[in-house]
């Protein structure tokens, strides 16, 4: 997969296009540490097109060598239930990014539009990727679309997801026995939901996947455009199984609609889900919402209201680093454990 993207090293790090958070310094700064960043253009490309010219700007100071100057080796991310697909193409076709990633759309056949426009665009130079999370999904996207690459997410991701859906430890093999059994297993396979560090991704790259997406460990990124009080609530969130939880209560009070039904969030339990699960009406506790905005940072946090999404992962996730270390890191340890198995195993 790297021969598409000559700046990656193996294994894969991919940084999740996480809304209003991934921007343009995250995406250069996982680019720059060789692994693939996406920038989030979410749901409105108003701003998308200055965000990936910020991107260049940033790389035209501190290129990476052997990169396609007229290709920008980052991608974009996009929800594609609420996304305007002519204002995207405009901001592609102006930018080139390296690839795509499709998330959400309304119903699957919406993404052959969407995959026909950006090939034929780019000459087929702007990649496609596109996230699933069920095995019939991932059947019904491969045969439409032929995408060059799938992202398997399981349901202990944080942010938005299926709201009923499998794991990633059983999710993806299977997966990748049912592209297999059609003729599609050349499409790559990037593991998404709870890896948050270099175990996870070994595992990951066992169950056969190319590479891994992360989204709650970027938070904790010195590049994440994230406000004090939510990176720390990260930071000291633990047990993330206990204190994390799918729900569509926080697009509830922070006014966001248009999420088909079948997905909702994974967030940081706080005072306002407690409240709603023991029977506040949404009007008073939007009221309360609107009011711990006005605090700041301290509005997030166990006994605050604001909305912290973060996967089940979290508890791994320490302190606050750059997203090159991250990287670094994460593949590292990863490339370790690996050894440590195989060494392990030739003295059964």
């Amino acid at each position: 997969m790297n021969l598409a993207y000559p700046w990656v090293r193996n294994p894969i790090i991919v940084s999740a296009p996480m809304r209003l958070i991934a921007l343009a310094p995250l995406a250069v700064a996982v680019a720059k540490a060789g692994g693939f960043g996406f920038l989030a253009a979410g749901t409105d490309t108003g701003d998308l097109k200055a965000e990936l010219e910020r991107a260049r700007s940033l790389l035209q100071k501190s290129p990476i060598k052997g990169v396609d100057p007229t290709t920008l080796p980052i991608g974009v991310g996009f929800i594609n239930w609420g996304t305007n697909l002519n204002l995207a193409l405009e901001a592609i076709k102006m930018h080139t990014p390296a690839a795509v990633w499709f998330f959400a759309p309304k119903q699957n056949e919406d993404l052959i539009d969407w995959t026909e426009k950006v090939r034929k665009m780019t000459g087929g130079r702007t990649k496609v990727w596109v996230q699933i999370g069920t095995v019939t999904d991932a059947l019904h996207v491969a045969q439409a679309c032929d995408p060059d690459v799938l992202v398997v997410q399981g349901a202990d991701a944080g942010g938005h997801g299926l709201a009923q859906g499998a794991g990633i430890v059983s999710l993806l093999p299977e997966v990748a026995d049912a592209l297999r059994d059609i003729g599609m297993g050349h499409i790559p396979l990037i593991a998404a939901g709870g890896i948050v560090e270099g175990r996870g991704t070994a595992a990951c790259l066992a169950l056969g996947a190319t590479g891994v997406v992360m989204g709650t460990r970027f938070l904790a990124s010195k590049e994440a455009n994230i406000t004090k009080g939510y990176q720390d609530n990260v930071i000291r969130t633990k047990d993330g199984g206990l204190s994390t939880a799918r729900t569509g209560v926080y697009d509830i009070l922070r006014g966001i609609t248009g999420w088909p039904d079948r997905y909702n969030g994974r967030g940081i339990i706080n005072q306002s889900f407690l409240d709603s699960k023991n029977g506040l009406s949404i009007e008073d506790n939007k009221t309360l919402y609107n009011e711990a905005l006005q605090k700041g940072d301290e509005g997030w946090g166990e006994n605050g209201r604001l909305t912290a999404y973060a996967g089940s992962g979290v508890g791994l996730v320490k302190e606050v680093v750059s997203a090159q270390s991250i990287v670094e890191e994460v593949r590292g340890d990863a490339m370790e454990t690996i050894s440590k198995l195989s060494q392990a195993l030739s003295k059964l």
